[in-house]
């Protein structure tokens, strides 16, 4: 090949080959890839399923409170307030 002439835009046989060897073990490793993410997923959603807490019976306590004994106050103070 000359300087002047035009390389050929066509590839080779073999070259188009692997290309498109190439291209489908990417879309095969993409394709497993997704697939190992997607059965990831359905683990921890099968685990946070497991883990949640378990609904038992109703247990209810009643409890009485006493009040604290209060002291009267020491001063009371009265505060007048007027509006216009």
């Amino acid at each position: 090949m000359s300087i002047l002439e035009r390389p050929s835009r066509e590839r080779p046989r073999q070259a188009r080959q692997r290309l498109r060897l190439r291209s489908r073990v990417v879309r095969a490793a993409a394709a497993l890839g997704l697939l190992a993410l997607v059965f990831l997923l359905g683990i921890a959603f099968a685990r946070t399923l497991d883990e949640r807490p378990r609904s038992g019976d109703v247990v209810t306590s009643v409890r009485t409170l006493e009040p604290l004994p209060q002291t009267p106050p020491t001063r009371t103070v009265t505060v007048t307030v007027t509006q216009p």
